[in-house]
């Protein structure tokens, strides 16, 4: 993309609450715009994180504090705001981001460049209970959900849906740490089911009991966008999960753009009913049976890999959000494909394979961006072995697992280790006891 296409006068503001280290969607975006010309500010813990030696971020700012109000996260963004001297595009980058600038949208404004949509919309997509409802008014399809109002009715649930269902609480950021609760699991009994409503005040939401659709090739799908001033979704495409962390759930370890009309329908029918604006990223998954796909997760901001999506002019969804909050205009690219995309710590394999005639992104390496990819590996292998020690230190002794740091109150933490649809129990010591610490944007909750 030519660089005077973007206004590089307008900095760009990426906002990250949750302390992910590894996020690369984060680095993505700051790659995205980077190479645009446009400053780009990122508000994050980069501590032990490669994102901090890519060339193409401007400033560092640190976050604002584990626990921090909503109070405490608007002094943060307004200090920056008066360092950058110019009104500049806020970037959310994970769900807890995303739900506290809609909150504060009129507070952060005009300082900030945000879409015009109502501060409660992020909030009420990333609800669980609430986006079946949604789902149910636009008439896109939802594995069918219970509210269970007792525990009693709980079993019921569990037996009419049929054995195994999936368990999810409405509100997973309100799950304290140390609990051992999980934001998704699969029940496999109505003793099950009835033990974990038992826990609905502990967990501090709603549990939902959700119909269990079976992974499976070509099952798990996704589709990033951009909804623009006008209500049009640009800037993005539909894709499949190739290869998942962990197997079978997950975050997308290797995918690939591939049209999906119907997938692409569904996308703009549920935008257009919520009067959606700004970047948005679903999850879908193809029942088997019915070849239905059903909506299992809508994120408000960026999904990490984005930039799987990046057209023949250069467009995504990041660069389509800055030419829109900046009033110029979209290019005109081609979609390309056949292009993949790959984390190379998940999937390392996968990324030393020839790469396809439509290309290939890697995650963290780039030849214009050499700093990341070198970060990464040395970090990742002392990532591990901590973890590694402390998890055998942990048994040895047993003693509990550290939790993740805190986050502000009523806000999301990032439960992407959580045990979700398709994972067999045997995995589940894998997914959330040995790799607290390796969190990522799910693609998919299951």
């Amino acid at each position: 993309m030519p660089v005077s296409l973007l206004d590089t006068r307008v900095p760009a503001v990426l906002l990250r609450i949750d302390r992910n280290p590894f996020h690369h969607g984060t680095l993505g975006a700051v790659r995205s715009l980077g190479r645009a010309g446009v400053h780009v500010h990122l508000v994050a813990d980069s501590t032990g994180s490669p994102v901090r030696a890519s060339r193409f971020v401007r400033q560092i700012h640190p976050p604002p504090p584990p626990g921090a109000s909503l109070g405490d996260i608007a002094v943060a963004l307004r200090r920056i705001a008066n360092g950058v001297a110019r009104p500049a595009v806020l970037i959310p980058m994970d769900d807890a981001s995303a739900i506290a600038v809609g909150r504060l949208r009129d507070e952060l404004a005009p300082a900030y460049l945000l879409p015009q949509q109502p501060g409660s919309l992020p909030e009420r997509v990333a609800d669980k209970a609430e986006l079946a409802e949604v789902c149910a008014a636009a008439g896109v399809p939802h594995p069918e959900t219970v509210v269970p109002e007792s525990a009693e009715h709980a079993v019921r649930a569990a037996r009419g849906l049929g054995l195994p269902v999936v368990a999810k609480w409405s509100r997973p950021w309100l799950l304290p740490p140390g609990t051992g609760l999980r934001s998704t699991v699969v029940v496999r009994s109505a003793q099950e089911a009835r033990d974990l409503y038992l826990r609905t005040g502990e967990a501090g939401s709603r549990l939902l009991l959700q119909a269990f659709l079976p992974a499976g090739p070509d099952r798990d799908w996704f589709f990033h966008g951009y909804a623009d001033r006008s209500g049009a979704v640009c800037g993005g495409g539909t894709g499949v999960k190739t290869r998942a962390w962990p197997r079978g759930a997950g975050l997308t370890a290797a995918g690939r753009w591939t049209p999906n009309p119907q997938v692409r329908s569904l996308a703009g029918q549920l935008a257009g009913a919520l009067g959606y604006r700004g970047i948005f990223d679903l999850d879908f998954r193809r029942c088997g049976a019915t070849g239905r796909y059903h909506l299992l997760d809508f994120n408000p901001r960026p999904g990490a890999q984005f930039r799987l999506f990046t057209d023949s002019a250069g467009l995504d969804v990041v660069r389509a959000l800055h030419l829109d909050l900046t009033h110029r205009p979209l290019p005109d690219g081609v979609p390309l494909p056949g292009r993949e995309f790959v984390v190379e710590n998940y999937a390392p394999l996968t990324a030393l394979r020839p790469a396809p005639r439509a290309g290939r992104e890697l995650a963290w390496n780039a030849r214009d961006d050499r700093g990341p990819g070198r970060a990464l590996w040395s970090l990742w292998a002392r990532r591990v072995a901590d973890r590694l020690l402390a998890r055998a230190t942990a048994r040895c002794t047993g003693s509990p697992r550290v939790q993740s740091p805190g986050l502000p109150p009523g806000l999301p933490r990032d439960r992407s280790h959580d045990l979700s649809p398709g994972v067999s129990p045997e995995l589940s010591g894998d997914v959330s006891d040995g790799f607290d610490g390796f969190r990522d944007e799910k693609a998919s909750s299951c």
